[in-house]
């Protein structure tokens, strides 16, 4: 026995006709307009994120260092809008080979260095020997173009964030 399709009975095609495409394009570039600010706002903030944590880190490892008396020095952070240096010795010195630098990844930048009163794009600070704790305190402001996190340190050599 032979299967009738709607087709043979209503002599209609089937198909997607040309209005019936251009209502679905429409809705899915709807959605899209919607949706792909929201992806770049989350890149954005896994971006500030991320730099945040990288400073977190390079504070700890400049600490340690010198908790450590790692060549019986100690050891300082150095801030620039676009990267973090760790330092030996209490003053920062740019062409230093002994410099460890780290770079923040763009759109997150340190926007304001705030130690020991003094508030700018740039700042340093280094730890103390014996206590590990620094000889300035104060906050470092990483921002992007829609969010801000503010890095404190502490007048123990703590460092956090909010």
């Amino acid at each position: 026995m032979k299967k009738i399709f709607k087709t043979e009975i209503t002599g209609r095609r089937q198909g997607i006709s040309a209005i019936e495409l251009l209502v679905v394009v429409a809705i899915l570039g709807i959605i899209l307009a919607v949706v792909l600010p929201q992806f770049g706002k989350s890149r954005e903030r896994a971006t500030l994120d991320g730099a945040v944590g990288d400073i977190l880190s390079v504070l700890s490892q400049a600490r340690s260092q010198t908790l450590a008396a790692l060549d019986s020095s100690s050891y300082g952070v150095h801030f620039d809008p676009d990267e973090v240096i760790i330092f030996k010795g209490t003053t920062f010195s740019s062409g230093n080979p002994d410099n460890i630098e780290t770079s923040i990844i763009s759109p997150a930048v340190i926007s304001n260095v705030t130690l020991g009163g003094a508030s700018g794009s740039s700042g340093e600070f280094y730890y103390e020997r014996l206590s590990g704790s620094p000889n300035k305190s104060g906050t470092v402001t990483v921002s992007s173009p829609s969010y801000s996190t503010t890095i404190t340190i502490s007048a123990t050599g703590s460092a956090s964030a909010d």
